[in-house]
């Protein structure tokens, strides 16, 4: 007997979407209010979606976390750090919270997907409580996209192989069900052999440039709604820093740009802006170390309506959190992944009064900050409880 699914495509296209997820990342996703009737599980159906939010108005609490390169259980700790999620179900807990993670998530680690797959669940999870869970595209996600894989490891690739199994068994049981429409193959097209890569690693590259390049299913699902910039009540959030030629350019015209390329409509490699010393998503120029041109970075955020920081990953700070040019300049790439520093989780907390906290695992900033503060001034904001600390702010 045939079988026919013809009356019931879309639940059955879900039932088999959410089987691949939890064999993927051991998780299940809410269901949206309006469940999207295209079984195509590349979910982005709409190929003209609504504009990426480029300026959100102040919430009475934002958090930032900088690059997670792959470590989930590193990622879980900054989450409970920031009291945006409950240690133990990893479930947001975060209320009405804005929290904006400064991108690169992928490379360098071995649960890149499985982390990829969390925050889009607190996402939906966040929403649901008013609040709301952003994150900005790294040049790591654009190395990606490009096929610029130098910077995976063994672990990411057997990860990303996995994946391919598990998506291509999610086809499989779509031909099995007449009514039932089935996407195009991602690996199609994809050499099956890589000269001068081990052998054992070749399936590994093969799901990581079907589920990655433009078009594919997770950079577009999971990807292509992260903005490059994203500017949240007075503060500026990018992975490497800003330039007047990006904003004369357009902030909201950089992100959709950005997107569009990402859903494969412009090509294989990314936007120039997104490439170079001088790209978006590559600037070092405030964020790394003390000879910050503060004049200059004043001039930028003066191009900005309201603007007063600029909240920057990208760049290790080996010392914590902490601002230039007396908190214009706030840099919170702490090198949290265990394949880039392995350091402590920090996260930064914004008020809406503009008070900076920086919320800090290190058991030993105590000790630390009274050696420092003798030897040098600190503005910033400071924290009274175990956890807490001033941001270091250096003019």
């Amino acid at each position: 007997m045939e079988t026919s699914c013809s009356k019931i495509p879309s639940l059955v296209s879900s039932f088999i979407d959410a089987f691949v997820d939890f064999s993927v990342s051991g998780l299940f996703f809410p269901s949206p209010p309006n469940p999207n009737p295209n079984p195509n599980p590349n979910p982005n159906p709409n190929p003209n979606p609504a504009p990426l939010p480029t300026h959100i108005p102040a919430p009475s609490r934002l958090v930032a976390i900088g690059d997670l390169h792959g470590d989930l259980p590193k990622a879980l700790a900054a989450l409970s750090l920031a009291r945006l999620i409950d240690p133990f179900t990893a479930r947001w807990t975060g209320g009405q919270t804005v929290a904006v993670f400064l991108g690169d998530f992928l490379d360098r680690g071995g649960d890149e997907l499985r982390l990829i797959h969390l925050l889009h669940r607190l996402s939906l999870e966040a929403s649901r409580a008013g609040g709301a869970l952003h994150s900005v595209l790294g040049n790591h996600e654009i190395m990606n996209i490009e096929g610029d894989f130098r910077f995976v490891t063994p672990e990411g690739l057997d990860e990303f192989r996995r994946w391919g199994v598990w998506f291509r068994a999610g086809l499989a049981m779509k031909r099995l069900c007449d009514g039932v429409p089935v996407p195009k193959d991602p690996f199609t097209g994809i050499p099956k052999s890589f000269p001068g890569i081990k052998q054992q690693y070749w399936e590994g590259f093969r799901a990581r440039i079907a589920a990655l390049r433009p078009n594919g299913p997770i950079s577009t699902r999971f990807l292509a709604g992260n903005p490059t910039v994203l500017v949240v009540g007075d503060s500026v959030f990018v992975h490497g820093g800003l330039l007047e030629k990006h904003i004369d350019y357009g902030l909201d015209k950089i992100n959709k740009e950005a997107r569009d390329w990402i859903l494969g409509k412009n090509g294989r490699f990314s936007p120039e802006y997104m490439r170079g010393r001088n790209a978006l998503v590559w600037l070092r120029k405030f964020s790394d170390g003390l000879n910050c041109d503060c004049e200059h970075l004043e001039g930028i955020l003066g191009m900005i309506p309201g603007a007063k920081r600029m909240v920057m990953g990208h760049t290790i700070q080996q010392e914590g959190i902490n601002g230039v040019c007396e908190g214009k300049a706030i840099r919170i790439d702490v090198g949290l992944s265990k394949g880039c520093g392995n350091g402590l989780p920090e996260v930064l907390e914004i008020s809406r009064d503009g008070k900076l906290t920086v919320f800090t695992a290190n058991p030993l900033f105590d000790l630390r900050h009274r050696l420092q503060t003798e030897k040098k001034g600190r503005v910033g904001i400071v924290g009274t409880e175990t956890g807490l600390k001033e941001v270091e702010v250096k003019a």
